[in-house]
This record gives structure tokens, C-alpha cells and sequence, in this order.
């Protein structure tokens, strides 16, 4: 077996390494099994404190001294900045003038550093950097739009004149082309500096709460803030677009007299960092169906969008096909196994992600070319998500002792099983996170080794959160389930306090707005959950004539596409204020 695909384990044993946890050393801080006690308190018995694993409480883990054998250190030297034993502090070599500290109160005042600097990135300076990339990548996205302006007023004047000149507006066309390179070069190089520092806060975020979970004093005293680095936002840059100045036609050499561009100009305009909180777009009372789009699968399942021009869609047959807003067919591409594909999504450069349950592949296609990034070994993928920093998300299950006509029939009539619980089997389930084709985390069980999801469904459709949270929404367990970036779980959401519907809730799609909050699909009762980023229950879309809602998107302008499976429709549903 690859071992880029064994699944992640359940806590074990520390000594035998096969037994599961069921005890634990609270003085040596060892997982123990019931039969390894005996062999782990053996030589000196009064020292060690056994307890369920549940009722663990980790003491601190202090340094040993480096001078005094047996001894470890509980202060250190301010002056030296060394950790010290009882020993070291009554030795000549710390005179009285010495500030000695406890470590235990350096600890704690280092992790509340820890988790101030961990809500300061997550909150405000990460949020931050994703306004400034968003500023640019919208001025990227609008510069062929700006230059076209150009190039007709240039078109307009060039009609107005003779043959002959056409070799000099070609020239200026020429020139309006190497104008725009610079252009799009000096924005792309300050976005690609943007991200590579958006790319650090994820990955400082990322030990940031591994040092905060960590009872580790030697590496948390150790944590230097990147902070003050981070708040230094890079300059804003202003890169006018060139204009056009045409001249009188007057009896002067040809090119004066069709006109010049004006030159390119840049500048970088000093940010300073202030925190703030995000604009809040409120609830409507009442959503409204702004537009249907009729897609022509007897079963949709997916659909994603990158901006709010076009929308992707999947259903039952071979054909992924892109939609424009106004329901025009733009694009259709076959699957390579020519069925129906696991799930869709769109990368940030607008290629097309999809995956294969029977090829156990999840392919991209890029200028009409088709190429395997992902191919499992034991395992399946299903449902696919492109994070903000541009991995990429996928669920998947093992499929040991699952026959491929029972995950048909499941993905087929997915309804009804849910409700005879018919070809259900013992599988697994997991969300693995990939950077192109490596594996860089796998999401499967708790802090106690439970599984996270459920291992009788197929289908887990998945989202990230804008605070980075992973959202799965189960719908054999009747769950959305949200873990941190880190993997840890963070809530369960299984239903509104007191549910107002007729069925069971079991959700499919999920996606998330620019507010953090969820939104899932309960196909079931014909409607769609809101909840707020920790897992309250906000209210229903229910008024807008829903059908067996299935997977959901929102696009840039927080509008929501919603699929209604049995119908082939997409309805775009404007929610927000």
C-alpha cells in the first residue's frame, strides 16, 4: 500500500503500539492500554498517576538542567536568558543583581502572547491581505475590459483616417500591448508578493496553534511574534491606465497626426495596518429568485462559480457544462469515464477541477486539455473544494468491502437510501488537503480517535469557511460537521433547536458567504439552513419554491446557486442585503 494513502490511525498504545488508548500517566504524560500499566509503573511505583484517558489534566513539562543531573529547571534568568533548577539559582554565577523568573508565570504570559497574536492574524491582518489581493485581482480582471476601451478609441480615430495610416496605428496597437504586459506585470508581482506573505500567516497560523494546544515550555518560550512584520501592509499600487490624445489634422508628418498614448505610470502608496471589522451584509427578510437556469440533467448534482459571469454545472450523464448567467450553454466537457463525474470546483486561475469515484482520479482541464493531478490507491473521491490559498480539498472514502454497483445505486438514489439505509457498508471516510498533488493534511478522527464522518455515505459535500474553518456536511450522520484549519473540531451542527420541518434533517450541498456564515442543503424539507460561523442556527430559505435542493455556491457578490436535483434547474437567490 502507497503510504501517502494510509489513513490516519487512532491513538495507540505508547509501549505496545497496537493496543488502543484506554489510560494515561499524568506524570509521564504516556498513552497507556489496561495490560501495559503494570509494565509502566514497575520500577518505581509511587511516582506515577494513572487516570482514564478522559480525565488527563498535562502537567506542565518542565526543561531538565543541563548543569545538575536529576534536576529540573522551574526559573529562569532574565539577565542570562537561561533556564535555571533550584541549584543554579543559589550558585555564584547568578549574582543577587539577577532577575529570576518563574518559568510557570513566563508560560502562561508567552501562551496569552500566543493567543493574542493567533486572534490578531485570524481576525484582522489575514482578512486584511484578502481585501488588498481581492483589490488587485479585481484590477487584473478588469484590465482587458479598460484596455479594449483604449484600443476603440483608437479604432474610431483610425477610421476616420486614410489607408495609408494603418501602419501607424498598428504601431500604436503594438505599443498598447507591451504597455498593458508592464501593466499586468507590476500588479501580478505585487499580488504574487501578497500571497507569499498570506502563505506565511497560514502557515504561522498553523504552528501558532499547534504551540497554543502544546504544553511544551522549551519551544513556547522560545515563540517569536511575526506580527509586528505583518502588520508593515506592503505599499498600494496605483498604475494609471494610459490614455489617448488625439491631435489636429493639420499638414504634419503622419504619426503626429494621429495622436500618442500617454506613458505608463506606477506608484506605491504607503498602507498602514488599522484593524477592523469586516462590512456585515445582513439577511433579507424574504430571498428572491433573481433567475432560473435551466440545465437539461434529469439529476443535477453540483454546481461552482468563480465570479458572477458563468456558473459550472454536473449531473447524472458524462457532460460537465458551463453556463452564462443568463442560462446560455458556453461550454460542455465530457468526464473521462464517460459518467457522471464525483463533484466539481474551479481553481483560482478559472481551471476546471473534477473527480472520478470509478478512476479514483480527480482531473483539471486547462485550455481544453484534460490532466490527472490526484489518482488514490484503496481510496475514492467524491466532493471537491478550492481553498483561499489555493489547495485543494477533497473528500473520499475506502472502499475495501464496497462492490462498485452498491456506490452506484447509492449515488443514484441517494434519497432513498437515506431513508431504507440499503446498501450502507462499514467504509471509511476522510477530507485530505493537497498543494497540487502532495498530500499536506489528512482530517479523519477526534482528539478521542473517533471518526469524524460518518462511514455510510458516499456523498460529503464540502466549503471553507472565510475564517479558514473546514465545513463537511454529513448527511448519513444528519450533520455539518466543522473543524478548525488545524483539523480539530469545532462544532457539530445537527438542526435548529426546535425544528420547525417534517423529515429528518440530512444535509448535502454547503458553501459560505463573505459574513462566515454556512449555509447547507436540506433536500429533504425543500430548503436551505443559515447558520452563523459558530454553528447557531439563523434561519430558513424556504419561500422560494425550492425542490429537492442539492449542492450550493455563492459567487463574489454573495449571491446563491442552488441545484435542485430532481428538477435540473440552478435558481439564483439573492439572500443579502
Amino acid at each position: 500500500m502507497d503510504p501517502n494513502y494510509i489513513p490516519q490511525d487512532v491513538v495507540r498504545c505508547d509501549l505496545c503500539k497496537t493496543a488502543i488508548v484506554e489510560y494515561f500517566c499524568d506524570f509521564c504524560h504516556v498513552n497507556l492500554c489496561k495490560p501495559c500499566i503494570g509494565e509502566h509503573i514497575s520500577a518505581d511505583y509511587g511516582k506515577h498517576i494513572i487516570v482514564p484517558i478522559l480525565q488527563r489534566k498535562f502537567t506542565l513539562i518542565y526543561p531538565k538542567c543541563e548543569t545538575h543531573d536529576n534536576e529540573v529547571c522551574k526559573y529562569q534568568c532574565k539577565d542570562c536568558n537561561t533556564f535555571l533548577c533550584s541549584h543554579c539559582t543559589a550558585s555564584k554565577q547568578h549574582n543577587k543583581a539577577h532577575e529570576f523568573v518563574k518559568l510557570e508565570d513566563a508560560f502562561y504570559a508567552k501562551k496569552k502572547k500566543i493567543q493574542m497574536d493567533t486572534e490578531e492574524l485570524e481576525k484582522h491582518i489575514l482578512p486584511t491581505y484578502e481585501e488588498i489581493a481581492k483589490e488587485l485581482e479585481i484590477q487584473i480582471a478588469s484590465l482587458d475590459g479598460e484596455y479594449t476601451k483604449l484600443s476603440n478609441a483608437i479604432s474610431n480615430e483610425k477610421k476616420e483616417l486614410q489607408r495609408q495610416v494603418d501602419n501607424a496605428f498598428n504601431q500604436l496597437e503594438k505599443e498598447i500591448g507591451e504597455i498593458k504586459v508592464k501593466h499586468h506585470n507590476i500588479l501580478k508581482k505585487h499580488l504574487n508578493e501578497i500571497k507569499q506573505l498570506q502563505s506565511r500567516m497560514q502557515h504561522t497560523l498553523i504552528a501558532l496553534t499547534e504551540m497554543e494546544e502544546s504544553n511544551e515550555i522549551s519551544s513556547t518560550i522560545k515563540f517569536s511574534s511575526e506580527n509586528e512584520e505583518f502588520r508593515k501592509l506592503p505599499p498600494k499600487v496605483n498604475v494609471s491606465i494610459p490614455k489617448f490624445i488625439s491631435k489636429q489634422r493639420e499638414n504634419e508628418y503622419l504619426c503626429s497626426l494621429i495622436g500618442k498614448l500617454t506613458p505608463l505610470s506606477s506608484i506605491l502608496e504607503e498602507r498602514v495596518f488599522t484593524a477592523k471589522k469586516p462590512n456585515t451584509r445582513e439577511l433579507l427578510d424574504e430571498p428572491e429568485v433573481l433567475n432560473t437556469i435551466k440545465t437539461g440533467y434529469e439529476d443535477l448534482y453540483s454546481v461552482t462559480c468563480l465570479n458572477e459571469e458563468q456558473i459550472w454545472t454536473s449531473g447524472e450523464n458524462a457532460d460537465i457544462k458551463c453556463f452564462n448567467i443568463q442560462g446560455v450553454l458556453q461550454k460542455s466537457i465530457k468526464s473521462k469515464s464517460g459518467k457522471w463525474s464525483g463533484d466539481i470546483a474551479l481553481n483560482r486561475d478559472g481551471a476546471l477541477l473534477f473527480s472520478e469515484w470509478k478512476t479514483r482520479t480527480v482531473y483539471k482541464v486547462k485550455n481544453d486539455k484534460t490532466e490527472e493531478i490526484i489518482t488514490l490507491q484503496e481510496w475514492r473521491p467524491t466532493n471537491l473544494c478550492v481553498t483561499s490559498s489555493g489547495d485543494l480539498l477533497v473528500t473520499m472514502f475506502c472502499d475495501n468491502h464496497v462492490s462498485m454497483l452498491s456506490f452506484f445505486r447509492a449515488i443514484v438514489h441517494s434519497a432513498g437510501i437515506l431513508a431504507t439505509g440499503r446498501y450502507q457498508s462499514n467504509i471509511e471516510a476522510k477530507v485530505v488537503r493537497y498543494a497540487g498533488s502532495t498530500v499536506k493534511q489528512t482530517i479523519q478522527f477526534d482528539d478521542e480517535g473517533q471518526p469524524l464522518y460518518s462511514g455510510n455515505s458516499y456523498i460529503k459535500y464540502i466549503s471553507e469557511n472565510r475564517n479558514l474553518d473546514i465545513c463537511v456536511a454529513d448527511c448519513i450522520a444528519g450533520a455539518v460537521v466543522v473543524v478548525k484549519q488545524a483539523g480539530k473540531l469545532r462544532f457539530r451542527y445537527t438542526g435548529p433547536p426546535s425544528p420547525t420541518k417534517n423529515k429528518p434533517f440530512k444535509p448535502f450541498g454547503i458553501t459560505t458567504d463573505s459574513q462566515s456564515r454556512i449555509l447547507t442543503a436540506d433536500s429533504d424539507n425543500h430548503c436551505i439552513h443559515i447558520l452563523d460561523s459558530n454553528g447557531q442556527f439563523l434561519r430558513y430559505i424556504d419561500n422560494c419554491e425550492l425542490k429537492c435542493p442539492y449542492d450550493l455556491c455563492v459567487d463574489n457578490n454573495d449571491s446563491l446557486f442552488v441545484c435542485e436535483r430532481s428538477k435540473g434547474n440552478v435558481k439564483k437567490i439573492r439572500f443579502v442585503k
